[in-house]
This record gives C-alpha cells, structure tokens and sequence, in this order.
C-alpha cells in the first residue's frame, strides 16, 4: 500500500560499480553471501533470522502509524496495544513450510525488535493487483507492487510501471522515490531484496540490480524530522496474497557504519585538510593548544581557542570529518572565519560539537540552539543521532550561499538558511553570519575532543 500519492519521476541508471563497493564495506569480515535464487536454512555469515522458520514468535501488527506516536504510549498502554494486535496477526498471517504468508489484509508484521543501523536480506513473491512494502524502523516505505499495466498503476500519482523498491513515500523529484531500473521478476518467481541502511541512507538491491542509491529516506509523518535512530521492521500487505521467505538481518556497527559513509561520500572527490599524514601544515591559530596522537587531532584539556586552515579560503563547501567526544565534550567548528575573533559571532557561524547528552553530564542547562549541530545561538538541530561518548562519529558539513546543512551518522539533523533567522539567543548580534567565504577551523573549549581525517571539496 502506498502511504501517500505524489506523482512520480523517472530517475537516473544506477551505479552499479558504486554499490559493489558498498557492498563489499558491509560485508567486512564475513563471507560473500550466494546470489542463489533462494538462501538455505541456515543465516549467511553475519546475519540472523528474522523469522524463526515455525511460527509468529518476534512478531506483533501495525499499521501506518507514526512512531513518534505509539512510543510515546506508556509501558501499560504499549503492552495492551501491542496484545491487541496479535489476534489480527493470527487471522491474517500464517506460516508454511519456510513461509510466512498473509491473506492481503491485516496488519502489517512488526519485528519486536528495533533496529538502527542495518542490512537485511529477504525473498518475496505476490500476485496480481497486489501492493506491498517493508518499512524501515516503522517508516515507509521499500514499495512492492504490480508493475504491470494490468495493474492499473501506472502514470500519474503512482509510477508502478516504473518497477519496486523504491522508496516511494519520498517526494516528489527526490533521490530514491523511483527505481533507477525494472527489476521485477514475472508472478509466480521469488523476487530478493537486499537493503542497507545507514542513518537515513537507503540502499535497495532488487534481483541483484541497484534500485536505490544511498538515497536519504524522508520521515513520511514528519517531513521536517529525521527518520528515527532506531525502530522495527514492518511487512506490509495490501490488495493481495504476499509470501515472504529467507529473512535475514546483519546489525551494522558505528565504525563500519561511518566507513561505509566516507566511502560514498569520498566518491564525490574530497582532499585532506589534516590527517595523519598532513598533520597541521597550513593550519594556523593556537596550535600548540592541540596535540596528535594516532592520526587524531585532539584538544589539550584545559587548553581551546580556535585554530583554522589558513591554506585555503571557503565559499561554498563540503567538509567531511569524524569526532570522538568525551562525556561532556565541548568544541566547534568554526565556518566561513575570518581569521581573528570569536567564531560564534564574527564567522557565518560557530557549529556545535557537544556531547548529546552534556546537561546530565555537567548539570547545565543549554538553550536548543546550542546543541550539537546548531548553529550556534540561531539555529537548533536535531539531537539523539550521536554515537555514545568514547566512539568516532562521522558529519558531513555542506555549507552554500546561506544555507547550512549537517548529516550525523547517515542522519539529517540541520538544515537552515541563516539568512532567514530572525530569533537570536539573547539578542545576541552574529555580524558574521552573512559572510560569503572564510576559512574552516575547529574552536577548541578546554575539553579533549579529537577530530580525524577532516577534508573538504569546493563547490564550484
């Protein structure tokens, strides 16, 4: 079932190359799973069942629902919502053989597990007029349908011509929305999806063909909210009898999680503006405040002030870099810096490095607009998509004309045109927030947070 009615746009081929690539990242350290028509029994290296083979243990029902919402329920009201479920499941859902079938009604499957980062693997086969998906940590949706004229499907609003595995709730014009190919296979043949999941980078394989490339997956219910870090696997079922078979899911780390990150993002061409080999050649400010050790860039405790890369000065970029926090960290990155002053107020803006959760660390309270991500004292970001303290993260930085966007881990958590912010903190004049180039730093503040492998692309 399609969660909304956007009209639809054919999209590019896929890189093929690109996703082999990422592939291999995700299988780091276990063996190349078969491209067999079907997976035995057992779980390729890596991977665990989703389905345990006899019945619908693991399992509960939903329908479109945000989970925003039903996480909100407390302990008793979930417990009842989700008892209450289980007789829908049971007449709509059943198991043969190595099958889990539904009747074309019903809720959809739900995984009692959630899941943040991921890759999973699963073989499918529907009927005619047909419509189905898999939703991802409860959000639509990976679409299934009947891609044929027959179906009724086709054109306008809906696009099933253009073939499954889309994600089609996108809107409309957006990365992943449609399928770059057709992959679908004849009724009656199992149809295998891989999909990876980083942050909100969606990568759909359909019958070994990239459909979807690291697209980012919008939040149906709440287009201006990321997709949570974390929720259960939805089967979805409309129209039609759907057999699900082989379901497999790998739990992905943060340290593979940010190497498959880089990678895509390194694709796009990227230099080094300090590494272990670069080390702070063409970097200028304090830099004795900071110390290297292990290829990390580190601020001495106690020390701080801001330290930039004198070498090159920035208009419109990207910059890639990884953080590690200590409980209670505190830094920056200082953006579009003229050189001398205070980042915060004399540069576009002083982006917030700072650990998620410094209120219980250090018992002080912070206005929004100073957590991690924000541009600092204007515009508040997202929070909830670090990795805990002592873990690298990984961020993406892409800064054009007044706009500022920051993706952590995979996730979209700022996205604002300075230009347009009229509400200050503490009326506080930022006189540099409308510069048009400058340099990029770090703006150290006593804590050791380490930084590694930063490197940046102009945008021309």
């Amino acid at each position: 079932m399609m969660a909304a009615h956007d009209p639809s746009m054919k999209k590019s081929n896929p890189n093929l190359a690109s996703f082999l690539s990422l592939r291999l990242l995700a299988l780091a350290g276990a063996a190349v799973i078969s491209t067999s028509t079907a997976f035995a029994a057992a779980p390729p290296p890596g991977f665990t069942p989703l389905f345990n083979g006899r019945d619908l243990t693991g399992w509960w029902g939903l329908e479109t629902e945000d989970p925003a919402k039903w996480k909100a329920l407390s302990p008793e009201e979930f417990a009842r919502k989700k008892t209450a479920s289980l007789e829908d499941i049971r007449k709509h859902w059943s198991v043969e053989g190595d099958e889990l079938v539904n009747d074309g009604h019903g809720l959809y499957l739900t995984t009692d597990k959630d899941y943040a980062d991921f890759e999973m693997v699963l073989e499918y086969k529907t009927v005619a007029g047909a419509d189905s998906g898999v939703y991802l940590r409860a959000i639509p949706q990976v679409q299934i349908w009947d891609t044929t004229e027959a179906g009724k499907k086709w054109g306008g609003d809906l696009g099933a011509e253009l073939g499954s595995g889309g994600l089609w709730n996108n809107s409309k014009g957006n990365p992943g929305k449609n399928p770059l190919t057709h992959a679908d296979k004849p009724f009656g043949e199992w149809n295998k999806f891989r999909v990876l999941m980083v942050g909100e980078r969606v990568t759909v394989e359909l019958n070994d063909k990239v459909v979807v490339d690291h697209a980012r997956m919008e939040n149906y219910f709440n287009r201006k909210a990321p997709v949570p870090k974390a929720g259960p696997i939805q089967l979805q079922t409309h129209g039609g009898e759907i057999r699900w078979r082989n379901l497999f899911v790998r739990e992905i780390s943060g340290s593979e999680a940010n190497a498959i990150l880089r990678a895509k993002d390194r694709a796009e061409g990227y230099y080094p503006i300090f590494s272990a080999a670069t080390g702070l050649k063409g970097w200028e400010g304090p830099v004795a405040e900071y110390d290297i050790a292990d290829g990390a860039l580190r601020c001495k405790p106690g020390k701080g002030g801001t330290i930039f890369y004198k070498a090159q000065e920035f208009a419109d970029f990207t910059a890639l870099l990884e953080f590690k926090l200590p409980p209670g960290g505190n830094n920056g990155l200082a953006i579009r810096y003229p050189g001398t002053g205070d980042t915060a107020y004399v540069g576009m803006c002083e982006l917030q490095v700072l650990d998620d959760n410094y209120e219980k660390a250090t018992g002080s309270k912070i206005d929004p607009r100073q957590a991690h991500g924000s541009a600092y004292g204007m515009a508040a970001a997202h929070r909830g998509f670090q990795r805990p303290p002592g873990e690298w993260n990984y961020q993406r930085v892409t800064v054009t004309g007044s706009r500022i966007e920051v993706e952590l881990n995979g996730t979209q958590i700022l996205n604002a045109d300075l230009s347009e912010v009229k509400d200050i903190m503490a009326n506080s004049p930022h006189p540099g927030k409308d510069r048009k180039s400058g340099y990029f730093g770090l703006a150290g503040h006593a804590d050791p947070v380490e930084y590694r492998q930063i490197e940046v692309r102009s945008i021309r």
